[in-house]
């Protein structure tokens, strides 16, 4: 996990940017409040970016809070649950073979 420490606020145009620049493609996403995935992977590498809200995803026994500018990587076949905080969520997610 990436924690945000750039003294401006992150913004969903520059987090997008800055994803695509490193060869993902972008989707913005939306959970709301109290928002649940199961245990899960993928076919493909992904990262996620919160623009606003929190969501805390578990990978094994450690758990990762993220907010507002804090990025997760998700290397293919990572298995990985997610949860919302009591505001819900937006990120982007940026997948990439």
């Amino acid at each position: 996990m990436l924690r945000w420490t750039e003294a401006a606020k992150p913004r969903e145009g520059t987090l997008k940017r800055r994803l695509q620049g490193e060869g993902f493609e972008v989707c913005r996403w939306r959970d709301d409040a109290g928002a649940d995935y199961q245990p899960h992977a993928h076919d493909h590498d992904e990262s996620l970016w919160v623009i606003h809200g929190e969501i805390t995803f578990g990978i094994g026994a450690e758990r990762y809070t993220l907010g507002p500018g804090d990025r997760l990587m998700l290397p293919k076949g990572t298995v990985h649950a997610a949860f919302t905080g009591a505001e819900g969520c937006l990120y982007l997610i940026g997948q990439r073979p």
